[in-house]
């Protein structure tokens, strides 16, 4: 088996370890849950008056407690106040919105989950919607007309998994094949939504992005 997994799959149980995952699994993982620092910096730089921020997770996920420690442990850092709220299914997403916007939050991050990624249009549509400046963890978001996003290239971690079942094909033993962590990381910008939105965007976030959607 050769995976492409975005938590610790020695986390979940997937591998023994990184370097030597053992038994029949091997893959690549792109890690977007230790990111979640730094989305809430650029969340900040791209509104910087924020200061009531929420966080949708999903708790249903193994790596939830971890991922809003560290989030919170980032917030007051920043002297932001963190509101969390929990999405298990589609009518929960609805309902979260509709308590973040009670809640008066200037912004909202994304947690990342499979749940949020199949749901990617409608997380769109009620950060607009509510007038929510949001950022996600995938591009493909921001190409569905989110705020911003920042997170690992799903394109490139394929692109390795693809590379290591052609030699497994050839004969090597997925035991002996460490797992592969991406390096490559994409920020995007989606300059439409930010306008609608009423939000300037830095020159600075402008020259990191790697892509600007207009």
């Amino acid at each position: 088996m050769v995976f492409v997994i975005g938590t610790d799959p020695v986390e979940l149980g997937l591998v023994s370890s990184l370097n030597r995952p053992g038994g029949n699994v091997t893959g690549v993982t792109f890690l977007v849950n230790a990111l979640g620092a730094k989305r809430l910096e650029l969340l900040r730089e791209l509104v910087p008056s924020a200061k009531i921020v929420g966080f949708l997770v999903n708790p249903a996920n193994p790596t939830s407690e971890s991922v809003t420690a560290d989030t919170q442990a980032a917030a007051r850092a920043l002297g932001i106040e963190l509101v969390i709220r929990n999405a298990r299914g589609e009518s929960d997403i609805d309902s979260a919105f509709e308590s973040l916007a009670q809640e008066r939050v200037n912004a909202v991050i994304i947690g990342t989950d499979q749940l949020f990624t199949s749901r990617r249009d409608q997380l769109v549509a009620l950060a607009a919607r509510h007038a929510l400046p949001a950022i996600h963890y995938l591009r493909e978001f921001a190409d569905a007309g989110g705020l911003i996003s920042y997170g690992a290239s799903i394109t490139d971690a394929y692109r390795l998994a693809g590379g290591y079942a052609g030699r497994i094909l050839k004969g090597e033993k997925p035991a002996d094949l460490p797992v592969q962590q991406t390096v490559k990381f994409e920020l995007a910008i989606n300059a439409n939504t930010a306008k609608a939105l009423g939000l300037t965007v830095p020159d600075k976030l402008l020259v990191a992005a790697d892509e600007v959607i207009e």
